[in-house]
């Protein structure tokens, strides 16, 4: 699979990238061995991007990809973790499923874009990954948390990678007017946008995709199936993590619909769409199981024929001017 450049840095991504969400158990269990067969196929089919986060598992997804990426030559593959919530010790007992993901609430989750607070998540994101440094690390949601992300946060990932700790610095949001701010307002190499680009979403096209053409910052998208409805459009379905809306299971049976005259797929579609603009580096899909990475490799390998797009922008489905990818 081929790698893009991520911004100015000298850090390379391969177009569809494994996140490492679901390998922290989000929603349901994922035995390990489920978790590293997963990971070997990801790796089997050339994806060499690999995302994670403290939030996700309560720490078990960095734990699970860094004892996989331990077997890997150092240089390799791309990671990217994120800061901005800390794990304290917690011996109150239950479980972590109120925040979604199947784990003992071993810890609990203070947010911190302090300085200090972005160095110690960084530090604890090191050990348990078992590696000495981060290709990509991201300000994680800091959606209430501005004045002290960039204020004390962003300069503090500027220091770190002054240290060699870190070589690109980002942001990742499911909004798009802030993660414009990030571009526009400081010198961040990459933007991780969830859920506010894809066929049913085009709220990073009028300001966030353009700015960070101009600025050289690269983005990558998330939630290219809005956490499921454009995977398996049906009502009951879910459109960025709640219930979706019957006016959006329409427009995403619309697009089944249309896939289907066209002889391709609608998760095929999802997946190709970003890159029609040329600010997108690349996608994330999170993945669990072997069998859903073999489905995202394929989808991802599936053509889209131009006359999809056609009528698709025939039929006023897309924002008007957005661009949709070539053959």
């Amino acid at each position: 699979m081929r790698t893009r450049p991520l911004g100015r840095t000298g850090v390379r991504v391969t177009a569809l990238g494994f996140g490492a969400a679901g390998i922290g158990n989000l929603f349901t269990p994922v035995r390990d061995d489920e978790a590293y067969t997963a990971l070997d196929t990801a790796w089997d089919a050339g994806i060499r991007s690999f995302d994670t986060a403290p939030h996700y598992g309560l720490g078990l997804s960095e734990r699970r990809l860094g004892e996989f990426l331990r077997s890997r030559p150092t240089g390799s593959y791309t990671l990217s973790t994120k800061v901005g919530r800390l794990l304290e010790p917690y011996d109150g007992g239950g479980d972590d499923v109120r925040n979604g993901f199947a784990v003992p609430a071993t810890h609990r989750r203070v947010w911190d874009f302090s300085a200090a607070g972005v160095r110690r998540s960084l530090e604890d994101s090191l050990g348990r990954l078992g590696v000495d440094r981060i290709d990509v690390v991201y300000l994680h949601d800091p959606d209430h948390h501005a004045k002290q992300a960039f204020g004390e946060a962003y300069p503090e990932l500027e220091r770190l990678r002054g240290e060699g700790l870190i070589d690109a610095i980002g942001a990742g949001m499911n909004q798009a007017r802030m993660l414009t701010r990030f571009v526009r307002d400081t010198d961040v190499d990459v933007v991780l946008c969830a859920g506010r680009y894809s066929l049913l979403d085009q709220g990073a096209l009028p300001h966030l995709l353009p700015m960070a053409s101009a600025r050289g910052v690269s983005v990558v998208i998330g939630g290219v199936f809005n956490s499921g409805l454009l995977a398996d459009p049906r009502q009951g379905g879910t459109f960025d993590y709640t219930l979706a809306a019957p006016v959006m299971v329409r427009k995403a049976l619309k697009w089944k619909k249309l896939a289907e005259r066209h002889g391709t797929t609608l998760r095929a579609a999802a997946l190709a769409f970003p890159f029609g603009h040329p600010a997108v580096t690349g996608v994330l899909v999170g993945t669990r199981s072997a069998a859903e990475v073999l489905d995202a490799v394929e989808q991802f390998d599936t053509p889209v024929p131009e006359a999809f797009w056609s009528e698709a922008r025939a039929r006023n489905l897309l924002a008007p001017g957005a661009p949709t990818p070539g053959p």
